[in-house]
């Protein structure tokens, strides 16, 4: 173990610490573009997650031990998570190998299930209502991202995600396959969902759409900025899976050397900003929806990748 590999992943999750709340402002960003607004700036979001820390924590009088441990839990799921994908490299790194794909769908719903428990452990209406509806959505979101996973350990022959990305860039078949291009829909679906981009989703504090906001609404100062930052920090790895595993899997460096990594983070920000603008133009061309509806883009992911699945059975 090289002392370069390790200052390599380090700088993966740093970048990922870093960088996400970067991202999360420049979709901000280009929704108000979109909207013809001027919007708070690419940077608000560093700004509000300073603002929380420096506030004052209020405790519901309902709160048990999950309301505090919740947030330290998704934080360090989220932190733990780039250690295992190609963020800035693609060969594995040190310790890459202590998980599969499956393994980190693993780590990031163990976080969302802690925040569900949260909303839940107030007993606030409010909590209740996210927490409820999060889990409705998540009973078909998980069995899909499942058998996204499914699809690509059949096309791969493998779950690691280096070996996917290695697969595309040396086959440019299997690239633009059918398989391949059923499963990136899938994902793209999936990714919508878990950054509450789906038309039934809202980031205010409005009733009828509050799935994400109910269930960290009781929570306040630098407990609220943790679940912030996690959340932000799951966009990123989502856009990172996406990017430099399924849709975009060139850019990444091959040596590790300084040129190589910082060439690397540009390339993956260019990516992230492409995809951002897609899921920004499909958020905003949508009429919201009533909840009940949230099942047919989530059946649909799930009809492509049984699709996937089939495709890689014939092919």
């Amino acid at each position: 173990m090289s002392a370069r590999a390790v200052l390599l992943q380090i700088a993966q999750v740093l970048i990922t610490l870093g960088l996400a709340p970067l991202l999360q402002g420049c979709i901000l960003q280009f929704e108000e573009r979109v909207q013809r607004a001027r919007g708070p700036g690419v940077f608000q979001p560093y700004r509000d997650l300073w603002k929380l820390f420096h506030k004052q924590v209020v405790i519901p009088e309902t709160a048990s031990w999950l309301y505090w441990s919740a947030p330290l839990v998704a934080f360090t799921c989220m932190l733990t998570v780039p250690i295992l994908i190609p963020v800035l490299t693609n060969y594995p790194l040190p310790l890459s190998d202590m998980g599969d794909i499956l393994g980190g769908g693993l780590i990031l719903t163990l976080g969302s299930f802690m925040i569900t428990l949260a909303g839940l452990d107030t007993a606030s209406a409010y909590g209740g209502i996210g927490s409820s509806r999060a889990v409705m959505v998540a009973i078909l979101a998980e069995p899909t991202l499942i058998l996204v996973f499914v699809g690509i350990t059949l096309l791969a022959k493998a779950m690691l995600p280096f070996v996917v990305n290695h697969l595309l860039v040396a086959q440019p078949a299997v690239y633009w396959s059918p398989t391949h291009l059923f499963l990136v829909a899938a994902f793209f679906v999936l990714l919508l969902v878990e950054t509450d981009r789906l038309p039934i989703h809202s980031s205010t504090h409005i009733e009828v759409y509050m799935i994400e906001e109910g269930r960290i609404l009781e929570y306040s100062g630098p407990l609220l900025a943790l679940l912030r930052w996690g959340s932000t920090m799951k966009q990123f790895i989502l856009y990172t899976i996406f990017c430099n595993v399924l849709t975009l899997p060139w850019g990444l460096s091959y040596q590790g050397t300084a040129w190589g990594i910082a060439g690397s983070a540009l390339a993956l920000m260019a990516k992230f900003l492409l995809v951002a603008c897609i899921v920004v133009f499909v958020d905003t061309t949508q009429s919201r929806l009533r909840f009940y509806r949230y099942q047919e883009p989530l059946a649909a992911s799930f009809l492509l990748a049984v699709l996937a699945i089939i495709g890689t059975q014939l092919g």
